[in-house]
């Protein structure tokens, strides 16, 4: 009896082992994941509103007829440019799925098929990387035109005149990046991820 007691023990030991080993990854994956996530839409979101609410009014003497000058105002918003447009749209929809990824945290297990919803993520999660790719892409194009504008096709810039504008609007662009960039980091681990997932069934991938 005092054998098959002690004989008992290493087994209880290796069990309780293999279940700390087991607890860090299931930790790890409860995290960092909403993390990224959490930062990625409040990186989209705030230059979603930024993009969408910049504007800037002047008025500018355009001739002067006698002594009377004769004036003109101009108004520099994002919907004059197609490029901010879809900017503004990209980054809007990519702070949406960022956000109904971070409800899939809580309730995203209790309708998984199979773990089809790990292959629906990586496939969601690789379309916004483009989409906001895109956006900030083309919008930094634009700024860049509008701050040193294009000699050779005789495009003037207008940074000069609407300062405000464009420094609003380079901030957004450049948390958009920022957005970007942390939406490749939780794709890419999502990928490393889920074939272990789907091989051992240790550490479920949360979004």
């Amino acid at each position: 009896m005092a054998q098959e007691g002690n004989g008992q023990k290493p087994a209880v030991a290796a069990a309780v082992g293999e279940n700390n080993n087991i607890t860090k990854p299931k930790d790890y994956c409860k995290w960092v994941m909403p993390l990224l996530r959490l930062l990625a839409f409040g990186a989209t979101v705030s230059a979603t509103l930024v993009m969408a609410l910049n504007k800037q009014e002047k008025t500018f003497v355009v001739a002067t007829i006698g002594t009377t000058p004769i004036q003109a105002t101009l108004n520099a918003k994002f919907q004059h440019t197609p490029a901010f447009v879809f900017f503004v749209i990209a980054n809007g929809l990519c702070s949406l799925h960022n956000l109904l990824m971070l409800a899939t945290c809580f309730i995203g297990s209790k309708y998984d098929y199979k773990g089809l919803r790990f292959y629906v993520i990586g496939i969601l999660d690789m379309i916004n990387v483009a989409l906001i790719s895109g956006g900030a892409s083309s919008a930094a194009f634009m700024g860049q035109l509008g701050r040193d504008g294009n000699s050779h096709a005789r495009w003037n810039k207008i940074c000069d005149k609407f300062d405000t504008f464009c420094s609003h609007g380079e901030g957004a662009i450049i948390v958009s990046f920022i957005g970007l960039l942390l939406m490749i980091i939780t794709t890419a681990i999502n990928i490393i991820k889920l074939k272990k997932v789907q091989n051992s069934g240790n550490c479920a991938i949360i979004p």
